[in-house]
């Protein structure tokens, strides 16, 4: 999916970070646990990475609770958009919404989505692997929370070709290849660009946000994801990258 240059400050970018509910599988209630137990010994990774069942759905939870919208929360969103003047980009700012509130969070974001990006004809939401995880997992926080969809992520039952301004850098990496996950960082390392996995990726959220209760670095590490998704997305459609002095942060700033 290639765009036009003038439409690239109509897309925003995306990457949101996720923990289990509870620090501990014990902290949930017990219909919970119940749940989780049957979740996780149903699911294809369950006994290949868990062979000691004894301890194994406790620590399932830690290790893997933070990808199912049901048995978990959002605590950090990160967005990110061009400013472009004259035909070329100025910047790339990033704004994150983080909590350990999650309503507030969620409400932030949704704010910001009604507001300015509220047309799905011409707005694009742009991440890596968002049609698979960051959109629905955020639509289904959403409606746990009791928070209407923003239009433009409101497509329940949607076809494929209905859910247009979704801009998935996975997917066109791939390039109509559907067996195989290819992770940002890889991508970006092919791309010969920085890798956002400096200090920490994905499995060290949880211990980062339970054990060393440090948002703040989970917030930054979002927006490297964020950071690295734009400039491979303009990898992708030809287009110049963006240096580093141009990506600004207006979290931290």
């Amino acid at each position: 999916m290639t765009l036009h240059f003038t439409d690239l400050s109509r897309i925003l970018f995306i990457d949101i970070e996720t923990v289990p509910e509870c620090a501990n599988f014990e902290d949930i209630d017990v219909k919970k646990q119940l749940l989780w137990q049957k979740k996780a010994s149903n699911a294809g990774w369950y006994k290949k990475s868990y062979p000691d069942e004894s301890e194994s759905i406790a620590q399932s939870f830690c290790e893997k609770a933070g990808i199912y919208a049901e048995f978990s929360k959002v605590v950090c969103i990160s967005l990110g958009y061009f400013v472009v003047k004259d035909n070329e980009i100025n910047s790339l700012k990033v704004k994150s919404f983080y909590s350990n509130i999650e309503l507030e969070v969620l409400q932030a974001v949704s704010d910001v989505l009604n507001t300015h990006y509220n047309n799905p004809d011409q707005d694009h939401l742009c991440g890596h692997n968002i049609k698979e995880f960051d959109v629905p997992f955020l639509c289904r926080r959403l409606l746990i929370n009791r928070l209407p969809l923003p239009k433009l992520i409101d497509v329940g039952g949607a076809k494929p070709w209905q859910t247009r301004q979704f801009i998935d850098t996975l997917q066109l990496w791939k390039f109509g290849d559907y067996k195989n996950y290819t992770s940002l960082d890889l991508i970006a390392s092919a791309l010969d660009l920085p890798s956002p996995k400096t200090e920490m990726d994905g499995s060290d959220v949880r211990d980062m946000y339970y054990e060393h209760k440090d948002l703040d670095k989970i917030v930054r590490y979002c927006e490297q994801d964020v950071c690295t998704t734009a400039r491979v997305y303009l990898a992708l459609n030809g287009l110049p990258d963006i240096s580093e002095e141009k990506m600004i942060s207006l979290t931290f700033s």
